[in-house]
């Protein structure tokens, strides 16, 4: 396969005309490449202004390099960079060719002018040129030290452009071929090609002859076939045009208040996630991360909180703003924070006044009489074979979901060993399990035997407080739907929790796993624990 230095050579050596267009970031850079060139002008002009300082070396040679290394990364045809006087002496641009190669960047092109540059259309006249052995032995050094055989090095002459005449133009190009330049840019502020093409008939093809018809633009391109020009460089035009849409759309946008005008006539957002390349890390999520999180959440908010007393008058209890942010927002986007972006809210009391978004809300019109089991029965139909079963009044920590869902397992609660935890208030439910928390570091396989909302009779202590929150994959999910099918016959269907649920599981002789945590999270029940909560979220 030719290296993208390789085929820069061959760009240059064509015995044909030759094109290449400037860009200035990774994005332009696709952009030209998608456009058919064969190869990108990295102009120092284009880079300077999208940094928006001035074409007068205010960009550092790093800043330059840094921005190359994207640009060479979103294509895959060279880039030949404009590299000014070579930002320093003979030692600064050995260290300049070596980071380009290291970035897979193809050639530089120097000019004959001194450090720091000035762009070669300001005050043209009074710019300074290169002492020419001090701009030969830049060449030369740049020639020695490069790795790559292909890598180009392009000598710039100034003369025409300082008003020094076709002799020394000429004068200073036969110098640096013999110092070891792979080709030769002309430059001219002139609006008419006739001093370009004049210096083309003198040189006669000594080596591959450059030109950047900025100025002489309306030339017929049959012209510089003619004069054995090799390469034509369009060396601005991409942050020209760009520029001049970002300022006419930026006026309409803050006229109009709106940008209802501009939408159809702008690029769309498909369309910049396309030349970002974002299919191509999709499908990369799937060979590398294997299975993608497909995990939804159904919430369990249909309580008024008759504790909370007038807080509650005209909405449920999940609708108390926490520092600032409503209690069921605060679990919403935590689920969304990792990745669970479906969630699934059963509401009852004041359900109409639930306003939050992204959500999906299910009625529990029984809400009065019956307990949590007919709450998750009203998102049945929402059942799912990775989902994440939690009441609506938590408070918790992020790691607190993330770790649950990488904990092996059909159904797998979460349970605080924190026996002390000053943040549990109301009728917790106890947890006894297969086995205490040991603090173990490694994922440990526990297993729960009992949920109770009662000290037991044989006055086991228990392992801890369940939180309220568990994970169901696939057969979890069958054992929750039969669970469900079988009890509703029962005459007290209405009143049972999901505790009373999860024991009818395990009676079944099914096997549900514990996570244990150590706080880090609390449940609202009380004036107090809105206290609590407050200090909690800060």
């Amino acid at each position: 396969m030719s290296t993208k230095c390789k085929k820069l050579r061959s760009i240059i050596k064509s015995n044909g005309l030759e094109f290449i267009l400037e860009a200035h970031n990774g994005i332009s850079a696709a952009i030209v490449e998608r456009a058919g060139f064969k190869a990108i002008w990295g102009s120092g002009f284009a880079m300077s202004a999208q940094f928006g300082v001035r074409d007068s070396n205010e960009a550092s040679w790093t800043q330059v390099v840094d921005m190359l290394e994207f640009m060479s990364d979103a294509t895959t045809i060279p880039i030949l960079l404009d590299g000014d006087t070579g930002y320093g002496n003979f030692n600064n641009m050995r260290r300049l060719v070596t980071k380009l190669e290291q970035r897979n960047i193809a050639g530089v092109c120097i000019e004959d002018k001194q450090f720091p540059k000035a762009n070669s259309f300001i005050d043209s006249n009074k710019q300074p040129l290169a002492d020419i052995n001090e701009f030969c032995g830049k060449i030369k050094a740049g020639k020695d030290c490069q790795a790559d055989d292909d890598f180009c090095i392009v000598a710039r002459v100034e003369a025409l452009i300082a008003g020094w005449g076709l002799k020394e133009a000429l004068s200073r190009a036969e110098a640096y071929r013999e110092a070891g330049a792979d080709a030769v840019l002309i430059h001219s502020k002139s609006h008419r090609p006739d001093e370009i093409l004049a210096f083309a008939k003198e040189w006669e093809n000594r080596l591959p002859l450059v030109i950047v018809p900025t100025k002489y633009y309306s030339t017929p391109t049959d012209a510089f076939r003619k004069a054995n020009i090799s390469l034509v460089i369009w060396a601005n035009h991409m942050i020209r045009s760009s520029t001049k849409e970002m300022i006419k759309n930026s006026k309409k946008i803050f006229k109009s208040e709106s940008v209802a005008d501009i939408e159809d006539k702008i690029t769309t957002v498909e369309k910049i996630f396309n030349l970002q390349g974002v299919d191509e890390l999709s499908q990369a999520q799937e060979k590398y991360l294997g299975e993608k999180l497909d995990t939804r959440a159904i919430i369990l908010a249909a309580t008024r909180g008759s504790e909370l007393h007038g807080l509650t008058h005209d909405k449920p209890k999940t609708m108390i703003r926490i520092g600032g942010e409503a209690l069921l927002a605060r679990t919403v986007n935590k689920f969304k924070k990792i990745g669970i972006n479906k969630s699934i809210v059963v509401a009852g009391y004041k359900a109409e006044s639930i306003d939050i978004s992204g959500i999906e809300i299910r009625v529990n019109k029984d809400y009065e009489i019956g307990n949590e089991l007919i709450s998750l029965v009203c998102a049945q139909n929402d059942f799912d074979d990775d989902m994440v079963i939690s009441y609506g009044d938590l408070l918790f920590r992020e790691h607190i979901l993330r770790d649950l869902l990488e904990v092996d397992g059909d159904i797998v609660i979460v349970v605080d060993s924190a026996l002390d935890n000053p943040n549990i208030t109301g009728s917790p439910d106890l947890a006894y399990c297969s086995q205490n928390d040991d603090r173990s570091p490694f994922m440990q396989n526990i297993i729960l035997k009992e949920l109770s909302s009662v000290i037991r009779t044989d006055n086991k202590k228990s392992s801890g407080h369940w939180i309220g929150m568990m994970r169901v994959r696939k057969e979890g999910r069958n054992w929750i739907e039969e669970a469900i099918h079988e009890l509703k016959p029962s005459p007290n269907f209405k009143k049972l929790t999901l505790p009373d649920l999860l024991n009818y599981i395990i009676e079944q002789g099914k096997i549900i796993n514990v996570h244990y945590i150590s706080g880090h999270w609390l449940d609202v029940n009380s004036i107090d624990d809105i206290d609590r909560a407050g200090d909690f979220t800060q």
